[in-house]
């Protein structure tokens, strides 16, 4: 069974928006090794409709002899989406319609992980739905003071802490899983 991990940088105070313009001086080989052991362990990728017109814009036009380039064009891609009629990027299936019932048929026929990267508005519904089984946060020593935050006028989600470890630039990599109700 496939369990969906969602993973974000996200700043101390939440901003998730645009990291291009604050992470990378955080970046070392100790953070790529574990940002590509999540992408050796997935299954396929799934995103929201405005993260997969720019992922599909952008890594179909990269160089090719990337290993990020050739691992994402070749994965397997799910796009949540009751409007995108048509998918051009290779090796990607649009989920719409019941979207939390495909979904849930989709974790069940899926063997490993299905990784998430971004898509905030889509990972704030999947946590609504009880379909996140892992938030993974690497959290940046930075107030970015403006942006987009991961939880805006979300309700109370309880999470609990199953891994963390600090990098040595002062990065938290924190995973935490949602406390089911008993």
């Amino acid at each position: 069974m496939g369990k969906i991990i969602s993973s974000f940088f996200i700043s101390l105070d939440g901003v998730v928006e645009s990291p291009d313009q604050w992470h990378f001086p955080y970046w070392n080989d100790e953070m790529g090794a574990m940002v590509e052991a999540g992408m050796q362990s997935a299954a396929g990728f799934l995103m929201g409709r405005k993260l997969y017109d720019e992922w599909s814009s952008y890594w179909t036009t990269t160089d090719q002899d990337q290993d990020a380039a050739r691992a994402l064009n070749n994965a397997q891609k799910w796009v949540v989406s009751n409007s995108l009629q048509k998918a051009d990027w290779a090796n990607t299936t649009i989920v719409s319609g019941d979207v939390a019932a495909r979904l849930r048929e989709l974790k069940e026929q899926v063997e490993g992980d299905i990784q998430m990267s971004g898509s905030a508005t889509t990972v704030r519904w999947l946590l609504a739905n009880g379909l996140i089984d892992e938030l993974a946060l690497l959290v940046h020593p930075i107030a970015v003071g403006h942006g987009r935050r991961l939880f805006e006028d979300t309700p109370t989600y309880p999470l609990k802490l199953v891994r963390s470890e600090t990098f040595e630039t002062g990065v938290l990599n924190l995973t935490y899983a949602p406390v089911v109700a008993s």
